[in-house]
């Protein structure tokens, strides 16, 4: 597959990415989820929740570029207290790597937000020991007030 990354492409993820009730979409560049890497845009729209992970393999570490928007990525510990922040954007920090083992969330400080995500294949549904048992669930009520409170870390416009 031979796919140009441009502002029109990058324009019509976050137009799909708001028009979805999770307020996210990937365009994965690999062929399959038993792809030996994993290389996909995720567009991401503010108040998309995206429950504490971490990718425990010690082949998984995550890479991450951000080319539009700004994104806010939040690191915690075992016990969910958040250990560091960052903001990513194309003009402040472009990108980091989330190493293996990390648990992690992301945020959309503005819409229009898409990032680059890399990291190894294939790809594993996550195991008990890989999501946040201090976070809530994806679609509960108590995810909206948790959101809440990630977006607190970040002074949002």
């Amino acid at each position: 597959m031979n796919t140009t990354i441009d502002q029109d492409l990058l324009q019509s993820l976050s137009a799909k990415a708001a028009s979805l009730p999770r307020k996210r979409i990937n365009l994965n560049f690999h062929t399959d989820d038993h792809a030996p890497c994993h290389r996909l845009l995720i567009a991401i729209e503010p108040n998309s929740y995206v429950r504490p992970h971490c990718h425990a393999d010690h082949n998984k570490d995550e890479t991450m570029l951000v080319l539009q928007g700004r994104l806010g990525l939040i690191y915690f510990d075992q016990d969910g207290t958040v250990t560091k922040t960052f903001v990513l954007s194309p003009n402040e920090t472009i990108g980091t790597t989330i190493p293996h083992g990390q648990l992690h969330s992301v945020i959309a400080l503005e819409a229009g937000t898409v990032f680059f995500e890399s990291k190894a294949g294939p790809y594993q549904p996550p195991q008990k020991n890989e999501i946040s048992t201090f976070a809530p669930a994806e679609n509960t009520p108590k995810a909206t007030d948790y959101l809440q409170k990630l977006y607190q870390l970040f002074e949002v416009e």
